[in-house]
């Protein structure tokens, strides 16, 4: 899956989640999702790549960071909790809408 077309299709699943959020920032330029006023995904460029961080159980990060070479750590976030994910040959469609429900049901659900 080309970056963009990651970034488009996790914005697409994102903004259509219950009580998500959308608040764009431009300096840096990123994107936060948020759900409960608690950020689940951010989208930006990094020099060369857009990206896009989520949020994602410790175990299940480190079996994804294991099995996908598109996922790294998350980018400017707690290494354990969060997920970088780009374009690339190990990313599908199925997979980023799963991560992205993923990481909003862990900041939906936390606390309730």
């Amino acid at each position: 899956m080309e970056t963009q077309e990651l970034q488009k299709l996790a914005d697409h699943v994102a903004v259509n989640l219950p009580g998500a959020d959308l608040e764009h920032r431009l300096d840096p330029n990123w994107d936060l999702y948020k759900v409960r006023g608690k950020v689940f995904m951010l989208i930006t460029d990094l020099p060369g790549r857009p990206v896009v961080v989520l949020k994602a159980d410790p175990d299940n990060a480190v079996a994804l960071r294991e099995q996908y070479a598109d996922i790294t750590p998350g980018y400017h976030m707690n290494k354990k909790h969060w997920i970088t994910v780009q374009g690339g040959g190990t990313v599908d469609e199925n997979l980023v809408k799963q991560l992205v429900t993923d990481s909003y049901q862990l900041v939906a659900h936390r606390g309730t």
